[in-house]
C-alpha cells in the first residue's frame, strides 16, 4: 500500500496525503481531511516505510536514550515524558541499558551513530565523561539528563541535588536529630558529588559537630551499596539518630541492614531517601524522600534535544529543577 494508493481511494493529491500522515506538516491540512486520511490509511494498512523516507530525506527521525540501569524505577517516567515529546515531534526512541561501563557506552553510540541516529539523550555521565567528547566530536546534537558533567560542554537537565540534600538535613534537624549520617552516593557522579557536598553545607550552616556527622560512599546506586554502607556507618556511629541517604535504593538498602541489625525505622534510626521512585510509598514504614520532578527531566531533556536537532536553540543551556521534601513515615520527632 502507497501512497499514491490512497490518494486515489480518496480522490485527493498525493501529496496531502503525505502531509495528513507526517506529524510536523499534518497541522497544513485540515482537521477533518486529516482524519479522514488517517483513517483510510488504517484500513488499507498503510504504514510508513521508514527506511524509504531516510534514504530519501537523509534524515533517520530516531534518538537514543542511554541509560544506566533500565530496571532502576526513577528511569521510567522519565523515559516515558522523553518518548511522548520525541513521539509528537514524529521521532522514534532507541533505548540502551548502557550501565556504566564507558567502553560499552562509546560502541552503543558508534552503532547507532552508523544507524544515522540523529541525536543522544544521556542518563549515564559521569562527571569526567569521555563520551560526551565523543559525541562532540562526531557532531551528534547531546543531552545530559539526571547528570551532568563537571565541564558542562553540552545541554543538561537536572535536579538542584544539593538543595535537595539541605531539604532532607532541615527536615531532620527540625525533628531534633543532631547525630546524623549520610548515606553518600558514588562521588564519581554528579548526583553523587553534589548531594554529598549539600549535606556538608547543610551540616556547617546548622553548626552541626563534625563528629556527629558521619558519612560513608557506596560503591553504586543500589540496595545492596545501601546496606554495606549502612551496616558500615553503625559499626563506627552506633550513636547516630537519623540516615541521609543519596538515593531511595540505598535507603531501602539501610532498611535491610538496620533490621538486621535490630534496629526499627524510625523508632531507633529515622531515614531520607533522595528520588521519591514509584512505590516508595508502599513499603514499611513509607519512605520520607525528596521528590524530583523525573516526568519534567524527561520533557525538558528532549525539548532541548528536538531544538538542538532543529538548530533552533541558542546554544549550552543547563536546566535546574527544583526538589520538595515528600514526609511520610520513616522520620520521627526525638
Amino acid at each position: 500500500m502507497t501512497i499514491k494508493q490512497i490518494a486515489d481511494e480518496l480522490g485527493v493529491h498525493p501529496s496531502t496525503v503525505s502531509r495528513a500522515l507526517n506529524p510536523a506538516t499534518r497541522g497544513l491540512i485540515g482537521k477533518a481531511t486529516t482524519e479522514r486520511i488517517e483513517q483510510a490509511a488504517k484500513k488499507l494498512g498503510y504504514y510508513p516505510n521508514a527506511a524509504a523516507a531516510s534514504l530519501r530525506t537523509g534524515r533517520s527521525k530516531l534518538i537514543g536514550v542511554f541509560l544506566p540501569d533500565i530496571t532502576n524505577p526513577v528511569f521510567s517516567p522519565v523515559l516515558s515524558s522523553i518518548a511522548e515529546v520525541i513521539s509528537g515531534a514524529g521521532f522514534a526512541t532507541i533505548v540502551a541499558d548502557v550501565g556504566n561501563d564507558g567502553r560499552n557506552q562509546s560502541k552503543m553510540m558508534f552503532e547507532l551513530v552508523a544507524r544515522r541516529v540523529e541525536g543522544l539523550i544521556l542518563a549515564t555521565v559521569s562527571r569526567n565523561d569521555s563520551l560526551v567528547q565523543q559525541c562532540i566530536s562526531e557532531g551528534l546534537p547531546v543531552v545530559l539528563v539526571n547528570r551532568a558533567e563537571s565541564k558542562m560542554r553540552v545541554s543538561s537537565v537536572t535536579s538542584d541535588d544539593a538543595y535537595g540534600m539541605r531539604l532532607a538535613i532541615e527536615h531532620l534537624h527540625a525533628l531534633g536529630h543532631r547525630r546524623i549520617g549520610h548515606l553518600a552516593g558514588p562521588q564519581n557522579l554528579s548526583t553523587g558529588y553534589l548531594r554529598n557536598k549539600g549535606f556538608h553545607d547543610a551540616v556547617t550552616s546548622l553548626d552541626f559537630d563534625p563528629a556527629d556527622t558521619p558519612v560513608v560512599e557506596c560503591s553504586a546506586y543500589t540496595r545492596q551499596a545501601g546496606a554495606a554502607a549502612m551496616k558500615s556507618l553503625l559499626e563506627q556511629n552506633a550513636d547516630i539518630t537519623a540516615v541521609a541517604a543519596s538515593n531511595d535504593l540505598v535507603a531501602l538498602g539501610a532498611y535491610g541492614a538496620l533490621q538486621d541489625a535490630g534496629l526499627k525505622v524510625p523508632d531507633d534510626i529515622s531515614v531520607v531517601g533522595h528520588n521519591d521512585m514509584p512505590l516508595v510509598d508502599m513499603v514499611s514504614p513509607p519512605l520520607t524522600t525528596i521528590r524530583i520532578s523525573h516526568r519534567e527531566l524527561g520533557r525538558e531533556a528532549a525539548r532541548l534535544l528536538m531544538s538542538e536537532i532543529n538548530q533552533e536553540g541558542s546554544g549550552r543551556r543547563s536546566i535546574v529543577l527544583a526538589p520538595e521534601l515528600v514526609v511520610r513515615n520513616s522520620t520521627r520527632q526525638i
